[in-house]
């Protein structure tokens, strides 16, 4: 669905066939007059009358044979994510109703609900209304315009473009994870990536050949049981004048992921397209940081693979040297993504020497026996690292819950033939071991925080701002950690 804002001070008399008006909890609306008739006035508190109980947040009713009117409640005491989750249920309310041309009263509000409350209200429409439809035979190209009239629907040009990139950013990540295997296998996804340089990103893409020769010989062995390529692509925003270590972004990009010779389960095997969602995240985020213009120096690193049971895969018990010069013995093929990510943190850490690392897979089924659907795992070395994490995402609602790491899980992974192995045999703990065998690629003590995201990237039902699929979560969060901690101009960006 495509939603069409237009911006109007004023209104046409007689032109609005469908209008939104926002009102208190018990839909209640100060100043009528000055958005309605007399004889509207008398039909809409005559019908309020009947309605005063609801426990909806939205109702309309015709007050008219030519005019429907939209209220729509507001809650005290909003937070900002709060007024994004009203527009996307603003959004279905429409979308249910087939209301395709509609007008929203922007200064029906009288609360003040916090700063730019129609620019998160509308972000929030736009972000439910995204469709991954682009390999249906038939495709009906469905418009809703929607005229925001009144004072408060003016925008400042840098908080529509903060809004936009943010958008474009989520939904490309959202578009990436969608993509059927076959689609965006690594050559494929290598390819998209280097189009990424009309907005001033450099790209660089490593091949096999590349990483062979530099011993990234974790990242290779993961995908050469594939005939498509493996890959390793840096993305670097250079948005500061300043020479500031830049802040480094790392995403696992296993395209398909069958197990390998560890072979998974049939059931619900065709879920691992999105299994490439960590590596998605950093290039959504990425494009936000070069459409918005961040004032920062930024990196992302993505691994990308196909994890395939060939002639060539490799075999649980194969050791491989990994680029940090550490050997892993492979005892179970399924745990490849940690693979993946042990040489590409070690490769940003040696080459980019970042201020700070943040890693982000769908790494583990164990998080979500943890925390469901519902938190990230998030595991750190760094206590202020991990609480900038767990702050931001409260205020944007993309949540984060600590989990430990320590010393003692390390035997865990020890193994007798090689410096460890990539899983632990004796059970339990799967993703603070996963974790633990990840802060052992991290060779220069750099700050890092890892985010197991594999219950938030993709969703059977419609979250809060999604609407079933791949959900984007990520981008929200981690623009919103480097807005309020290490953007120059953060006193003045908005709080959304």
């Amino acid at each position: 669905m495509t939603i069409q804002v237009v911006y109007k001070n004023k209104a046409k008399s007689g032109n609005q066939d469908v209008i939104a008006v926002f009102a208190n909890e018990k839909f209640q609306i100060k100043n009528t007059s000055d958005f309605f008739s007399k004889n509207e006035t008398s039909s809409l508190e005559r019908i309020l009358k009947n309605k005063k109980n609801t426990k909806e947040n939205i109702i309309s009713f015709n007050i008219n044979e030519k005019t429907t009117v939209i209220l729509i409640s507001l809650k005290k005491d909003l937070k900002s994510f709060d007024v994004e989750n009203l527009g996307a249920v603003f959004y279905n309310f429409i979308k249910k109703n087939l209301f395709k041309n509609l007008s929203i009263i922007t200064d029906s509000i009288k609360s003040k609900p916090g700063k730019d409350f129609i620019g998160r209200f509308v972000h929030g429409i736009k972000l439910k209304s995204y469709e991954f439809n682009i390999y249906k035979s038939k495709k009906t190209k469905n418009i809703i315009t929607i005229n925001l009239i009144g004072k408060q629907s003016s925008l400042s040009l840098k908080n529509k473009l903060k809004f936009k990139a943010l958008e474009e950013g989520t939904f490309f990540t959202r578009d990436l994870v969608s993509e059927p295997g076959n689609i965006l296998h690594p050559d494929e996804y290598a390819k998209r990536l280097l189009k990424l340089k009309k907005y001033g990103l450099k790209v660089t893409v490593y091949d096999k050949k590349k990483l062979k020769k530099l011993g990234l010989n974790a990242l290779v062995g993961v995908g050469q049981g594939s005939v498509r390529g493996s890959y390793l692509v840096t993305i670097e925003w250079n948005g500061s004048k300043s020479k500031s270590k830049p802040l480094a972004f790392v995403g696992k990009g296993v395209c398909f992921d069958t197990g390998g010779i560890s072979l998974k389960p049939a059931r619900f095997m065709e879920d691992m397209t999105y299994d490439m969602a960590g590596s998605a995240v950093v290039v959504g985020l990425m494009k936000n940081f070069a459409i918005r213009k961040a004032k920062i120096n930024a990196i992302g690193v993505v691994g990308l693979v196909e994890n395939m049971p060939g002639g060539n895969a490799q075999r649980p018990g194969d050791i491989v040297k990994s680029y940090s010069g550490k050997t892993i013995e492979v005892l179970n093929t399924d745990a490849e993504g940690r693979l993946v990510l042990a040489d590409a943190l070690t490769f940003t850490e040696k080459k980019f020497k970042p201020q700070l690392m943040i890693d982000l897979a769908t790494l583990t089924g164990a998080i979500i026996v943890c925390l469901g659907s519902e938190y990230a795992g998030l595991f750190s070395n760094d206590d202020k690292l991990s609480k900038q994490i767990f702050d931001a995402g409260e205020k944007v609602d993309e949540k984060v819950w600590r989990l430990p790491l320590h010393k003692n899980y390390d035997k865990l992974m020890d193994s007798k033939t090689a410096d460890m192995q990539n899983i632990n045999y004796v059970g339990g703990a799967g993703s603070t071991t996963a974790a633990q065998f990840l802060q052992r690629f991290i060779i220069n003590k750099t700050s890092w925080a890892h985010l197991d995201i594999a219950g938030m990237a993709f969703s059977k039902y419609a979250g809060a701002l999604n609407p079933g699929g791949a959900t984007g979560y990520g981008v929200r969060l981690l623009n919103k950690f480097v807005e309020e901690n290490y953007e120059w101009y953060r006193t003045n960006i908005i709080n959304y």
